[in-house]
């Protein structure tokens, strides 16, 4: 089975907008696929599956690419737990309601 069949719809289109979203940046700067793909120490045919949105790309492979266009510091806020309302709301769930303080330590040993 190919990972692209195994993939959420949402997935897969996330997926296609990041690649077409990393080729207009290389087309703005005027950056052939040659090029980039040599400064990202990658195959052409490589980069070309990054910008048609085929899955099944190394997620370090991808980040180079965002470094060698500038973009990196874009995918800084990724799955940033600050970001994470969910999380945090399950988090807060699982609070005590009540903390106990432990009696204090006499130090004088």
């Amino acid at each position: 089975m190919l990972v692209n069949e195994t993939l959420p719809l949402e997935v897969k289109q996330s997926v296609q907008r990041l690649g077409k979203n990393i080729r207009l940046a290389r087309v703005r700067r005027r950056m052939s696929q040659e090029a980039l793909a040599k400064a990202c120490r990658i195959t052409r045919k490589t980069l070309y599956a990054i910008e048609t949105g085929l899955p099944g790309i190394a997620v370090g492979t991808l980040f180079s690419v965002l470094w060698a266009l500038g973009l990196l510091g874009s995918a800084t806020p990724l799955a940033d737990p600050d970001q994470d309302e969910h999380g945090k709301i399950l988090e807060a769930a699982r609070q005590p309601e009540r903390v106990r303080h432990s009696p204090a330590t006499d130090n004088n040993f």
